[in-house]
């Protein structure tokens, strides 16, 4: 055992051949091994940049909030999210929309779980990034969309009164959303990491189109608000991506 037998002479030990050879495949072993855990573990998403410093929507969202919500808890979700695409990686062949509304089909429910809090964490992120400006007055949003908003909820104020609510409703984690449903805006709210595309696993009745989702997890006000979330969610309508909103609707 050890020293392969074919290395040693008659007497039972290493002759300087044998043991330079010895000496170079050892040397090689810490460069099979990254070789291989790479074809193991595959990183399928990343963390994309912020199209915005950190500090860009002072004074209404704070710099560290951002750095730590962007760079450690969304960073996590994907870590946490590929580990679990790594155990069946034919679910990363799907878009992330469609993994989405896929989840309740998989059978193992620890994976459906793993992927479910996770991917979930790591498409609400990458949603509500987008749907974020520096605050800016000529951000509206657009005719169409306006529009659509009075018919359904007699004014923005009103609308974002309504928003408020179930924000300020959503017990503990989770998300306010903003959603097209079957052509009708709709606000609802979800828990967790959940969000409006997973089907058979959100209510049908808070399924659809997002349009615009506001994070209610503690980790996302707490550092600048504390216990304050109403505080935090009339602040959001200063940065939020009209332009980006609208193009979705």
């Amino acid at each position: 055992m050890g020293i392969l037998p074919s290395m040693r002479n008659e007497e039972g030990c290493l002759d300087r051949r044998s043991f330079l050879k010895l000496g170079s495949w050892l040397m090689a072993v810490p460069l099979i091994a990254p070789a291989l855990a790479e074809q193991v573990a595959k990183d399928f998403y990343t963390l994309a940049p912020l199209d915005y410093p950190e500090d860009a929507l002072e004074p209404y969202f704070d710099a560290e909030t951002m750095r730590i919500h962007h760079g450690k808890h969304h960073a996590a979700y994907i870590t946490n999210l590929n580990r679990g695409l790594n155990q069946d990686p034919s679910l990363a062949a799907l878009p992330l929309d469609e993994l989405m509304a896929r989840l309740s089909q998989i059978s193992d429910l620890s994976l459906q779980t793993l992927l479910r809090n996770n991917g979930g964490g790591h498409w609400n992120h990458a949603f509500f990034w987008k749907s974020l400006a520096p605050a800016d007055d000529s951000n509206k949003p657009s005719t169409a969309l306006s529009d659509a908003i009075n018919t359904q909820f007699k004014s923005m104020e009103a609308f974002q009164a309504q928003f408020a609510k179930v924000a300020m409703k959503q017990f503990g984690s989770g998300w306010a959303w903003l959603i097209a449903q079957d052509g009708v805006l709709k606000i609802t709210g979800t828990a967790n990491q959940d969000n409006p595309l997973m089907k058979g696993l959100v209510p049908d009745a808070e399924l659809g189109k997002p349009l615009l989702g506001l994070d209610v997890w503690e980790h996302a006000y707490y550092l600048k608000y504390q216990n304050r979330r109403l505080d935090f969610v009339k602040a959001f309508w200063n940065v939020v991506d009209w332009k980006a909103v609208s193009s979705r609707f």
